[in-house]
């Protein structure tokens, strides 16, 4: 059988970057003479790219914003977080060592995020895991993003097409995994406000070193 493309979503499933996205956030809050918010409020904004995750910081902070006064913000959030892109932000237990395995034995892997692609260009050197990705795909690389499963399709084209799967942390990896027909794996330490386990994805993970069994379950090694 030929390996599969593992196709990544990356805050919340490879790493743990709510430390950083929460300094960026707090960074526009206080801009706007606003509070501080916390990281547990925080980790259930994550997922759906800069321009909600502020949006949703502003509303729940008393100060919903208008469409046309987030570009400025989101410069502040952009320039907060190239300056700190890794100082909290770590690899979750056990991705390193199973992302080499599985790139060792043949596996395509790739990164499909809706961090913006500057930010995550700048995250995957830092965490170290960048060579082991034939392509990575931010927001802003095509006019489309998850769950718009154009992007999933061109991801794996990327790298080589053929059998593919949807691995991330939130309904909208599985969102965009069912719009592009794919098998969904989800991982239950990610950022979604509901549970991992109550979306309704193809195998649900508590531990990055259960992937290998997981794709195997599939089919898909």
């Amino acid at each position: 059988m030929n390996t599969p493309a593992l196709i990544f979503d990356l805050d919340g499933t490879l790493a743990d970057t709510a430390p950083d996205l929460l300094g960026a956030t707090n960074a526009v809050l206080a801009s706007q003479g606003l509070p501080r918010m916390d990281l547990d409020h925080l980790r259930h904004m994550v997922g759906f790219g800069a321009k909600s995750l502020i949006g949703q910081a502003m509303e729940a902070a008393g100060r919903p914003v208008a469409e046309a006064e987030i570009p400025p913000l989101i410069e502040i959030f952009l320039a907060h977080y190239r300056d700190h892109v890794c100082e909290g932000s770590r690899l979750f237990a056990g991705v390193g060592d199973t992302l080499a395995a599985l790139k060792a034995d043949g596996a395509r892997l790739a990164v499909l995020t809706n961090k913006p692609q500057e930010l995550t260009d700048l995250l995957l050197p830092r965490l170290g895991i960048d060579a082991l990705f034939g392509a990575v795909y931010g927001a802003g690389r095509k006019p489309y993003t998850k769950p718009d499963p154009r992007i999933f399709h061109d991801v794996v084209g990327d790298v080589g097409g053929g059998a593919a799967v949807m691995i991330g942390d939130s309904i909208t990896d599985l969102k965009t995994a069912r719009a592009a027909q794919a098998p969904c794996i989800l991982f239950s330490h990610g950022y979604t406000p509901e549970p991992a386990a109550s979306l309704g994805a193809d195998r649900v993970l508590d531990d990055f070193a259960q992937l290998p069994g997981a794709l195997a379950e599939l089919g898909l090694l």
